[in-house]
């Protein structure tokens, strides 16, 4: 099989570098709780639209003289065409599109470069990293290339010990945010393609021997049984680790097996997580020369027929779709402020679960939404019309799902894994997207799956859901564009809809633009009147879907896109938003409030 020319560049780069020293290693839980630095802050970059800093005038990758040695002049004859310490700086975690005004369309490549200083210990490893570099990402420390990463919401983590430096040490890296048909999102997408570091960047120390990674849940279908397993880094047997939860006065000291796993069961009888009482436990897990705390929610989530169930109680999704968008027109968020904004948000339009849209959110956004009891729905990238036959394509897919999984599968938050979103019908797309909800499964048996199919509409008004990955998902969930898309408002009275499937039905879309503050008659598009209106006879007609289990209306804030192009209304803006992207709720917004407060009541 033929590697692709972007595979083949970057073993070519490492072949070229000689760099063996350091490596991407699998992704190591709970980063926060270890000990670390930041390395958030001001770094030093320089815009490369000719990736100059990487190839040489013939189109090689540079082995020496690249931007990333961050070379200084030693005399005033060197001959040095850049340099780090006299370019600008940028607030990272950031997007470059916000920060610089010149950069507000710019698609391509710009360096990045962080000095710190750094006390090596013995008996550690140091692990670089990264909640998110959005999209091809090459770290160099030290003038070492140390891995790259493909992906723009994903989190990685390279092990850097054998590169660092006593004392001063430097960071550099190439972010390019280029779109290609064969990348995931696609080269067509609705969201802006914010470019740069946006998410933590941090420096942790872990022993030699460590807790990779580890998961604590319930069991399915059970409310005191707790099983899980913690790993090691290494492949090491006969290793003493302990699980504790001290508030439910349970404990276990396990040995690992010659994988460097051990698998535990606890029994007791946990307060379950709900929206109504998100209660969290210490989970303090022990191993040697290391102490690991996370704050874990047990609950049950499942589907009878046509019902979704939380801890076995019939529930209906209150819920709105969310684009990680930071509140007040400030570009990509990333921190707990914008997470618990937009999060508080929702919860005073009555909801008590969000569709986190279309790609991972940061770990802030899911940990927020677990303290502050909303239930999560989580999706990857495939979206629209992906190259469903390119085997790489599919890899990366695949490999983006597994880091949202690794990374937030003890989050009682979560309920449900999406593979994709309005993806057209074909044979190949099938196969892709089967794969994926097969390996999600694999991965994880304790969750929802789902995706954000489309209808087709037939004659008479009929609208007829039917979608061969309807074996494969929990619940059947769908965007509809009533009033905005097709029809109209009006129309909405006499649509019909038929979805032949005994599974609960999500509403994943729906909505229209509306510019805050612009009013008119309710017959007019582009005013706070006509989405209300739209609201008003959407919420009319959906109630009327057999088995309907929840809605997630398009979108809760107005957020950046360089598909809506109309001026004065748009401004690169969509306008769907019930809250514009300054806080302002719009008239639809108290439509879905009060709509939603009747449903509380009756699902008391």
């Amino acid at each position: 099989m033929a590697l692709s020319k972007r595979i083949l560049t970057l073993i070519l780069t490492f072949l070229l570098s000689g760099s063996l020293l350091a490596k991407e290693i699998p992704l190591v839980a709970n980063i926060y709780a270890r000990q670390h630095m930041t390395l958030n802050g001001k770094w030093n970059y320089i815009v490369d639209p000719l990736e100059n800093g990487y190839y040489d005038y013939r189109l090689q990758p540079h082995t020496k003289g690249g931007f990333f040695e961050n070379k200084k002049p030693k005399s005033p004859s060197d001959l040095v065409e850049y340099s780090f310490d006299a370019s600008p700086v940028m607030d990272i975690p950031g997007d470059w599109n916000m920060q610089n005004p010149q950069l507000f369309f710019y698609e391509g490549t710009v360096w990045f470069k962080k000095d710190f200083q750094f006390k090596k210990q013995s008996g550690t490893k140091n692990i670089l990293y990264f909640g998110a570099v959005n999209y091809d990402a090459k770290v160099y420390v030290n003038g070492e290339l140390v891995g790259a990463h493909v992906g723009g919401y994903t989190p990685f983590n390279f092990d850097i010990t054998d590169v660092l430096n006593d004392g001063e040490n430097f960071v550099v890296v190439k972010v390019d945010n280029k779109r290609g048909k064969d990348f995931v999102p696609t080269q067509n997408f609705d969201w802006w393609n914010y470019g740069g570091i946006t998410r933590d960047v941090l420096l942790a120390s872990v022993p030699d021997t460590f807790v990779e990674d580890y998961t604590v849940q319930l069991k399915k279908g059970s409310a005191n049984t707790i099983p899980g397993w913690i790993k090691l880094n290494t492949a090491t047997a006969a290793q003493s680790v302990t699980v504790e939860i001290p508030e439910l006065k349970v404990k276990q000291t396990l040995t690992t097996n010659a994988e460097g796993k051990a698998s535990f069961e606890l029994t007791a009888n946990p307060i379950l997580w709900s929206p109504e009482n998100p209660k969290l436990y210490e989970v303090v897990i022990t191993a040697k020369g290391e102490v690991i705390k996370d704050n874990i929610g047990f609950r049950n989530i499942e589907t009878k027929g046509r019902e979704i169930l939380l801890n076995g109680k019939k529930i209906f999704l209150r819920g709105v779709s969310i684009h990680e968008e930071a509140p007040y027109a400030r570009g990509r968020a990333h921190s707990v402020e914008d997470a618990t904004t937009l999060l508080t948000w929702a919860k005073q339009m009555g909801c008590n679960y969000v569709r986190l849209a279309h790609y991972p959110h940061s770990e802030n956004m899911v940990r927020q939404a677990e303290k502050m009891g909303i239930m999560v729905w989580s999706e990857i990238p495939v979206y629209w019309t992906i190259s469903w036959e390119n085997e790489a394509t599919y890899a990366n897919a695949q490999q983006q799902l597994h880091d949202m999984i690794r990374r937030d599968k003890n989050r009682s938050a979560v309920i449900i894994w999406s593979i994709a979103n309005e993806t057209p019908h074909s044979e190949p797309r099938d196969r892709f997207l089967g794969k994926l909800a097969t390996y999600a499964r694999k991965q994880d048996d304790t969750r929802l799956i789902s995706m954000a199919m489309e209808v087709t509409k037939d004659a008479n008004n009929l609208n007829r859901l039917e979608d061969n990955m309807n074996t494969f998902v929990d619940v059947i969930s769908f965007n509809q564009y009533i009033g905005w898309y097709r029809a109209s408002n009006e129309d909405a009275r006499k649509m019909k809809w038929e979805v032949p499937y005994n599974k609960p039905v999500i509403i994943s879309e729906f909505g229209g633009e509306a510019l805050q503050g612009l009013h008119g008659d309710k017959t007019a598009k582009w005013n706070e009147e006509y989405q209300e209106e739209l609201y008003i006879r959407n919420l009319e007609m959906l109630e009327k879907i057999d088995g309907l289990s929840g809605l997630s209306p398009w979108i809760l804030v107005d957020f950046r896109s360089p598909r809506r192009q109309l001026p004065n209304i748009q401004d690169f803006f969509n306008r769907k938003g019930l809250i514009s992207s300054w806080g302002i709720k719009k008239k639809a917004f108290f439509v879905m409030q009060d709509y939603y407060n009747k449903k509380t009541e009756q699902y008391k």
